[in-house]
């Protein structure tokens, strides 16, 4: 079995504090924390000095155990409800899936 890196790249809406944002990575890092299958869990702004985030502005990884773990992620109650909280202040999010 192969494991999955589950990438998100995000832009928050504008006048989202750094504090709110502080607030959902560290959402996240409970979330992933509460859920089986997850091997590591690492997040930050974006520091590329190429330009081409497409306005993106934080990104995290997730290291998945297999696939199974993360389709178990994507269907887990935590992550429901981490992602009902959040959205409001994200503009837009992209989530690429690679395995390794």
């Amino acid at each position: 079995m192969s494991k999955v890196k589950h990438i998100g790249l995000i832009k928050f809406k504008d006048g989202t504090s750094a504090e709110a944002i502080e607030n959902v990575f560290a959402q996240m890092l409970d979330v992933t924390e509460s859920v089986e299958g997850i091997e590591d869990y690492v997040s930050g702004p974006n520091a590329s000095p190429e330009g081409l985030s497409l306005g993106m502005t934080h990104g995290f990884i997730i290291t998945f155990t297999d696939a199974a773990a993360r389709d178990a992620y994507l269907a887990h109650p935590e992550h429901q409800r981490f992602k009902e909280s959040v959205m409001p202040s994200i503009d837009s999010i992209l989530v690429f899936d690679f395995e390794v």
